[in-house]
């Protein structure tokens, strides 16, 4: 017998410069770092998940504050099935606006002003109609300026005190030019 290693035939030899090149990018990869096994009984282990930490910081001065004080809310998705029974008209939807034809300042004011008030009525879920653009030729659509922007505001800090998050709409309610919001419960 011989002590020559075999190797398989359809397998290729790589060449200096690119085994140079793998040595160098080998080289530059950290593994992953995994979370270390927890014990939980003899013999049991299972992997932990690391607790977040508090949500207090430490402000100079030394007082502490919750980061909502300090940022804004975040956002979350509005969840399939309550975006189902808004489509299908079982969750009713408790105010909308159409903001067709208005300037980009003249919408964001009345979409502002008409959150505030949604909020203070306390309405859970709203409708923004924004329309889906013009139609340059028969075959190419222009994206409406409102429809791209009202996402872009619904995640500025001054609306975020009104909104909890949104969805496109279902096509019933305008489809792509418009939007399903679920309003926050008024502080007050």
């Amino acid at each position: 017998m011989s002590n020559r290693k075999t190797s398989d035939p359809g397998e290729r030899q790589l060449g200096q410069d690119e085994s140079e090149l793998w040595t160098k990018i080998t080289r530059s990869i950290k593994p992953l770092r995994r979370p270390p096994a927890k014990i939980d009984a003899p013999g049991n282990t299972r992997a932990s998940t690391p607790r977040p930490k508090a949500a207090i910081s430490v402000v100079s001065g030394g007082e502490a504050t919750k980061p909502e004080a300090r940022s804004a809310l975040p956002l979350a998705p509005i969840g399939r099935r309550t975006k189902q029974k808004l489509a299908r008209g079982t969750e009713p939807i408790d105010a909308r606006i159409d903001l067709h034809g208005l300037t980009q300042s003249e919408a964001h004011h009345a979409l502002l002003h008409f959150l505030r008030r949604a909020q203070d009525d306390g309405h859970k879920f709203a409708l923004v109609i924004t329309g889906k653009g013009r139609i340059k030729f028969e075959t190419e659509r222009e994206a409406g300026v409102l429809r791209r922007e009202v996402p872009r505001w619904l995640r500025h800090k001054e609306f975020r005190d009104y909104v909890v998050g949104y969805e496109p709409a279902h096509v019933g309610h305008g489809g792509e030019g418009a939007l399903y919001i679920r309003l926050r419960r008024s502080r007050g």
